[in-house]
């Protein structure tokens, strides 16, 4: 199995051709809150039974705050979701399957990375 992106799980809903894996319960996030609220439960619903959602646990919080801790020592910045998606990932021992080339920059602390162009 794989973690999805949300830019991943935005496509297959727009064009309908799911993909298996997982998503992170950021992308579960970022996904409803760009759905009407009359339509965010059957969203949520849908998303809930094609996928499986990853939820925050404390393997994923002690990931976050080692690569955190990393980045900021760098003076690297990535935004809190994406470090969470990527912190999911590692956790997870998942691949990452995304667009965003931010997260190539999480190579060398551990993600494995699958570019979907």
């Amino acid at each position: 199995m794989k973690l999805l992106d949300t830019s991943i799980v935005i496509e297959q809903l727009k064009t309908g051709m799911y993909r298996h894996g997982a998503i992170s319960f950021i992308t579960l996030i970022e996904i409803l809150r760009g759905v009407p609220v009359e339509k965010r439960e059957a969203v949520k619903k849908h998303l809930e039974k094609s996928y499986t959602i990853i939820h925050l646990n404390n393997e994923i919080i002690l990931e976050y705050c080692e690569i955190y801790d990393k980045l900021r020592k760098t003076g690297e910045i990535l935004n809190d979701a994406d470090l969470l998606i990527a912190a999911t990932a590692i956790a997870s021992n998942l691949t990452l399957v995304s667009r965003d080339k931010d997260f190539e920059r999480l190579l060398k602390h551990g993600l494995k990375l699958e570019s979907s162009l």
